[in-house]
C-alpha cells in the first residue's frame, strides 16, 4: 500500500527541526525500501517548512507504527500530519 504523507512544521519551528533532523534522517535511512520519495517543503524564502513523504508499507498499521516513533512527531515539530493512500503509477527514477 501506498500513502502520501504531508507534514507541516508549527510555527517557528525550523531552529527545532534543524536541532532533531539528524535523528529523522537516521530513521529515513532505516525505513530503506519502503521510500518511494521524500524531501522538504519550503516557504517562499526557501526554508522548510514541513515534510512530504511518499511511502510504501505491507499495511496501514505498519505506516501507523513508523509514525508513532517518527522523531519530529515526538519532538512536535510537525503541527499537522495528513496521510492519504494513493496509488503510484510513475516512479523516475535519478
Amino acid at each position: 500500500m501506498q500513502f502520501m504523507i504531508k507534514a507541516t512544521d508549527g510555527p517557528n519551528m525550523l531552529e527545532k527541526r534543524m536541532e532533531v533532523r539528524p535523528r529523522h534522517l537516521e530513521g529515513m535511512k532505516r525505513l530503506g525500501s519502503h521510500i518511494i520519495c521524500a524531501g522538504g517543503l519550503l516557504d517562499d524564502a526557501g526554508k522548510m517548512k514541513g515534510s512530504l513523504l511518499i511511502v510504501d508499507f505491507p499495511s496501514r498499521k505498519d505506516l501507523e507504527d513508523y509514525l508513532a516513533n517518527e522523531p519530529y512527531i515526538l519532538e512536535k515539530v510537525w503541527e499537522k500530519v495528513e496521510v492519504e493512500s494513493m496509488n503510484v503509477v510513475i516512479v523516475n527514477s535519478k
